[in-house]
């Protein structure tokens, strides 16, 4: 039987930019969004936790302690990836009105393409993308797809799930942010990841994800918002399709790693909080039942729990959750950050055969 690694981490798009450019998810809310109220922005009316967070720096200093924890497990993630030895690694990651948009929305989608080309240091507009790395908007990311892609959908469908496929791109060249992401991370120190991949799409914002346009703000027509769109797949679905996963892996010869990559709550999908700060309480609690392996707690979650919390990418985490659970694994947590500045709660976790 074949060996399975399991791994959790988020692809938090702020860790792309130095922290001195204070680019994150707070900053441009107090700037832009006019849907929060002027009492709100003032950050005395903002809970304690959140004030001493952002400081008297607009949130520069706790900006460079949480990278440096992430980091650090960003690192430790991939020395545990590379003693592992995978023959491919499978991303479970969501699609933001990226490759997949008006013309079809799937619930889950095996991208088994021979290569993936990706050019993530280019903004939308073709021009040079602020990092931490200097690098230049043209450099060109190459990764492998794997013979293993076509195996897992065949089993799939033979196990009942009405998988989708694509051999190439839609509307995004190369890979979304919530999977390239997670690579630049894994290769933080750029040592290059020769690893083949199997991005595998998770539509993780449902009623959101036309109406939202990958935004974090809804349109409107004619000053309406658009209609809800139809949900995403329930947490219980997610964690059916990674046991599934799990299974069909362990019965093929390639020794895999299964990654899931996402932070949880996210402030700009989180109204109740008026898209300032996450759900914290509901990180907390999903927090506790991981930490504790109680992966069932996760099954009984329903879609509108999720989307309350804007905990919509963390049924890329239900997916591994199933198949963690499916393989009895026990979570090692490598990293927790909690946050009311930076958008989301964040996760480093490992799975070990």
């Amino acid at each position: 039987m074949a060996e399975i690694l399991g791994v959790g981490l988020t692809h938090s798009p702020s860790l792309i930019a130095p922290d001195e450019l204070k680019n994150y998810s707070l900053t441009r809310a107090l700037r832009s969004n006019d849907r929060i109220p002027t009492e709100q922005k003032n950050p005395e009316s903002w809970p304690e936790d959140m004030r001493k967070e952002w400081g008297d720096d607009e949130g520069y200093t706790s900006a460079k302690i949480a990278r440096g924890k992430l980091v650090d497990g960003f690192r430790k993630l991939r020395a545990e990836i590379d003693s592992f030895k995978p023959d491919v690694v499978l991303v479970w990651g969501d699609d933001q009105y990226e490759n997949f948009k008006e013309d079809i929305i799937p619930a889950f989608c095996v991208m088994a393409y021979d290569e993936f080309e990706c050019q993530p240091m280019a903004g939308r507009d073709g021009g040079q993308r602020p990092n931490v790395w200097d690098e230049p908007a043209n450099k060109i990311f190459r990764y492998k797809g794997h013979e293993s892609s076509r195996y897992l959908v065949t089993a799939l469908l033979e196990d009942g799930f009405d998988i989708a496929y694509s051999y190439k791109p839609l509307h995004q060249e190369g890979l979304g942010h919530a999977f390239v992401n997670t690579l630049l991370y894994l290769d933080y120190d750029r040592k290059g990841f020769d690893y083949p991949v199997i991005p595998f799409s998770v539509n993780c914002y449902g009623s959101n994800i036309i109406r939202n346009q990958g935004g974090p703000y809804t349109q409107q027509i004619n000053g309406v918002d658009m209609a809800m769109d139809p949900p995403g797949p329930s947490p219980k679905r997610c964690m059916e399709l990674g046991a599934a996963t799990a299974r069909a892996l362990q019965a093929s010869p390639w020794r895999v790693a299964l990654i899931a990559s996402s932070s949880w709550s996210h402030a700009f999908l989180t109204p109740k909080n008026w898209w300032l700060y996450c759900d914290v309480e509901s990180d907390m609690a999903r927090f506790e039942e991981l930490k504790a392996g109680n992966y069932e707690a996760w099954r009984g979650i329903s879609n509108a729990q999720i989307e309350d919390a804007g905990q919509q990418e963390l049924l890329n985490w239900m997916c591994l959750a199933g198949a963690m659970q499916e393989l009895d694994r026990k979570p090692e947590i490598v990293e927790f950050l909690q946050t009311y500045v930076f958008n989301s709660s964040k996760c480093l976790a490992l799975m070990k055969p």
